[in-house]
């Protein structure tokens, strides 16, 4: 079946509140998506984020970010005023989220919200606890500690803490307790809320892609209470981190400083914190797209403590053995695999061999090295079993990308489109139709591409640090005129 959806993070969607959430306008948008004939919607990464607010660096893979939960809901609650949370500045442009300012602020409201909720006595808050132990636990505690600690990277912590001596975790748990009963009750309350938002996506027949990244973050409950699934020392610290080989896109490489994942352990558990993460992302979400996948064929190792990527080399990664195992335990789920970057025939074979679907990105197809019809990236080299895309979070906006390209890349553009109009201001809607019309059997615009900005509503620029992840969508921005126009479009190349 034939299908579309529209990529928009949470974060990008109007609210009140500095940031997009589970409120109102969540809801108002799946009403627009339903109204334009989607039937997805695709998000980023739903986790905690840390320094530098990526998505992709967070602080749990299991865990909600406290930034999404609705202070709407908490106001109709009675758990916060509405008058408490109209005096807090989080800000003043409603365009750009200011991380700084929720950071300070947003958890003064959640933490007032718990000290009224009297949730220690809430049978629901125990009932969640108790069947989400296996994470929620760490987190809190990693948190709370976190906090203890002024902030610091767990690897900076006294060393019965950071080892989880027994005596040590007893201790902290007490004098804890409050801070990471609270914690639980953020995990709780986002719980709560996001169910609720896809369940009322579900019941207008829209599905949600998640996103979730192949590695998760040194600085992360996960590592610190998991150390026997990394490539750790005695000390606990990595002996090797991931990144990507130098290209020419970065004569460095990219560092990225990840732990790596010590596969020979996860193959002798039968891939189970695997098959416990696959599970909990199911609960979450209807489709998981997995960042990075060729890792999963070969992984870059690069020696911990470099600057660079320079001296890194290829390992062999789980391969076909991880999916077969994850589908004998959880039975068939939907997977799209980000096969974007430097792809070998090794990784192209995984792909098929996963009968999972690949990417293609619109953007990609042009480059004016490519002088062959045989890029893979051309609509007319796909195959069915693809998700097309525009454009990713991480790629610039079609205007933007556009604009940038280089006279002769902009020209093969107007000659596959068959467009020698004299002005390329809608050009962008020749290459959403070109995507849409295409043989994938589905195809996700993102929101910045239908509304037609240039990269000041880029999302995420690799590799910079202090500009990224902050675009917001206006309201009323998605308007009727433009739904009818999607709808219109959806219908005539049947998705």
């Amino acid at each position: 079946m034939r299908e579309s959806g529209i990529l928009m993070p949470v974060s990008s969607l109007p609210s009140k509140y500095g940031i997009g959430c589970f409120s109102k306008s969540a809801y108002e948008f799946i009403d627009k998506l339903k109204e334009a004939g989607q039937k997805n919607w695709q998000i980023l990464p739903l986790g905690p984020t840390s320094y530098g607010d990526s998505p992709y660096q967070s602080f749990s893979t299991f865990a909600g970010n406290p930034y999404f939960i609705s202070l709407e809901d908490l106001i109709e609650e009675g758990a916060l005023t509405a008058a408490e949370c109209k005096k807090t500045d989080f800000g003043k442009d409603p365009r750009t989220v200011d991380y700084g300012k929720l950071y300070e602020e947003r958890f003064k409201l959640l933490r007032k919200a718990y000290e009224r909720s009297d949730v220690s006595h809430n049978p629901e808050f125990l009932r969640f606890v108790e069947e989400n132990a296996y994470w929620v636990k760490d987190y809190a505690v990693f948190m709370a500690l976190k906090g203890f600690f002024g902030g610091s990277s767990w690897d900076q912590w006294p060393e019965d803490i950071r080892k989880r001596w027994g005596y040590s975790m007893d201790y902290y748990a007490r004098e804890l307790y409050f801070e990471i009963e609270f914690y639980e009750y953020i995990q709780y309350k986002f719980k709560e809320q996001w169910e609720k938002l896809k369940s009322y996506a579900n019941a207008q027949g829209i599905r949600i892609i998640g996103d979730i990244p192949i590695y998760v973050a040194f600085d992360s409950a996960d590592t610190w209470a998991n150390p026997q699934l990394f490539q750790l020392d005695s000390e606990n610290l990595p002996t090797a981190v991931a990144g990507c080989p130098p290209d020419g896109f970065a004569a460095d490489g990219q560092l990225w400083g990840n732990p790596l994942y010590r596969w020979e352990y996860h193959r002798e558990t039968g891939f189970a914190w695997w098959v416990s993460r696959l599970e909990y992302c199911y609960r979450l979400y209807d489709i998981v797209r997995i960042d990075h996948f060729r890792g999963f064929d070969e992984y870059y190792s690069i020696p911990f403590g470099d600057k660079t990527a320079h001296n890194g080399h290829w390992e062999k990664g789980p391969g076909i053995e991880l999916f077969w195992t994850i589908r004998e335990k959880l039975g068939h789920k939907e997977i799209i695999a980000e096969d974007l970057g430097y792809v070998t025939d090794s990784v192209r074979q995984l792909v098929r061999d996963s009968g999972f679907p690949g990417m293609k990105v619109l953007e990609f197809a042009f480059d004016s090295r490519d002088t062959g019809s045989a890029n893979d990236y051309l609509p007319h080299n796909y195959v069915q079993n693809s998700v097309v895309y525009t454009g990713t979070h991480d790629n610039e906006t079609l205007c933007g990308w556009f604009k940038d390209i280089l006279p002769e890349e902009r020209e093969k553009v107007r000659a596959y489109l068959n467009n020698y109009r004299d002005s390329d201001d809608e050009i962008y809607w020749d290459m959403i139709c070109t995507a849409m019309g295409s043989v994938a059997k589905l195809c996700v615009i993102p929101m910045q591409d239908y509304l037609g900005y240039g990269n000041e509503a880029r999302i995420n620029q690799p590799s910079t640090l202090g500009k990224n992840w902050k675009w917001r969508m206006l309201e009323g921005e998605f308007s009727d005129k433009l739904v009818k126009k999607i709808a219109k479009m959806t219908a005539l190349y049947g998705r």
